[in-house]
C-alpha cells in the first residue's frame, strides 16, 4: 500500500486497547484512509440461550457492535486520532447515522471512521459487513485482523503438518473452503475486487507492517 491509499480493518480481537489505537494512528498519520468495522464480540449475543428467534438475536449483536464502536471511537480519541462512528441503525445521541457520502468525508478530512451497527438488517455477519464498506467507500484492501497470523491449510494448533499460504485467489477460499471469511462476503470482495489481506494484529507494529508490503499475513485477490 501507499500512503495515498485506503483500507477497511476488521477484527475479531479486541480493538478497545491504547496500544491498537496507537497502531491505527500510526499508519493514519501515515496518510492512510482508515475505516474501522468492529463485531460484536464481549457481549452477550443473544442466542445462547432461550428461544430468542435468529433476526432478534441478529439485533442483539448490532448494537452489541455499536457498544463496541463506542469503546473504539474512545480509545482511538484517548490516542490523539480523530474518529467518528457511523451507524447502520439510526441512534441519534450516540452515533452518526451512517451515509456513505459523509463517510467519505470524514475519510478525506484525515478522520478514522468506525462502522458499527452491521449492515443493519439481520442474517448478515461482520465479514459481510466490512466487505460491503469496503466496497461502498472504495478501498484498496479490505485488512482481517485474526488470532493467527495467515491462513492455512488447516488449524496449524490441531494440525502442525498444515500449509502457511501467502497468496489465494477469491475462489481458493470458497474451493478449498478455508474458513477465512462467511461465502457471501468472499463473493462480495470477488465481485467488487476487494484485495484482502489476512494476518494478526497481536503482533505490535503489524499493521504499519501490512501497509508497507511486508509478508506478513496472506494477501487474497
Amino acid at each position: 500500500m501507499t500512503a495515498s491509499e485506503s483500507m477497511i480493518l476488521n477484527s475479531e480481537r479486541s480493538l478497545h486497547s491504547g496500544k491498537v489505537a496507537a497502531q491505527i494512528k500510526e499508519i493514519r498519520d501515515a496518510g492512510v484512509e482508515v475505516a474501522v468495522v468492529v463485531g460484536g464480540g464481549n457481549f452477550f449475543r443473544g442466542r445462547t440461550g432461550g428461544n430468542i428467534d435468529k433476526p432478534t438475536a441478529d439485533y442483539m449483536g448490532m448494537l452489541a457492535t455499536v457498544m463496541n464502536g463506542l469503546a473504539v471511537q474512545d480509545a482511538l480519541l484517548a490516542a490523539g486520532c480523530p474518529a467518528k462512528l457511523m451507524t447502520a441503525i439510526e441512534i441519534r445521541d450516540m452515533a452518526e447515522g451512517y451515509a456513505r457520502r459523509k463517510a467519505l468525508d470524514y475519510l478525506e478530512e484525515g478522520k478514522v471512521v468506525v462502522f458499527g451497527g452491521g449492515t443493519g438488517s439481520p442474517f448478515f455477519t461482520t465479514d459481510t459487513t466490512a466487505a460491503l464498506r469496503a466496497a461502498e467507500i472504495g478501498a484498496d484492501v479490505l485488512l482481517l485482523a485474526k488470532n493467527i497470523d495467515a491462513v492455512y491449510s488447516a488449524d496449524p494448533k490441531q494440525d502442525p503438518d498444515a500449509e502457511r499460504y501467502t497468496e489465494l485467489s477469491y475462489m481458493d477460499i470458497i474451493d478449498k473452503d478455508l474458513k477465512v471469511m462467511d461465502l457471501t462476503a468472499a463473493t462480495l470482495c470477488k465481485d467488487t475486487q476487494t484485495k484482502i489481506y489476512v494476518f494478526a494484529l497481536k503482533e505490535e507494529g503489524n499493521l504499519m507492517k501490512v501497509i508497507n508490503g511486508e509478508n506478513v499475513g496472506t494477501l487474497i485477490q
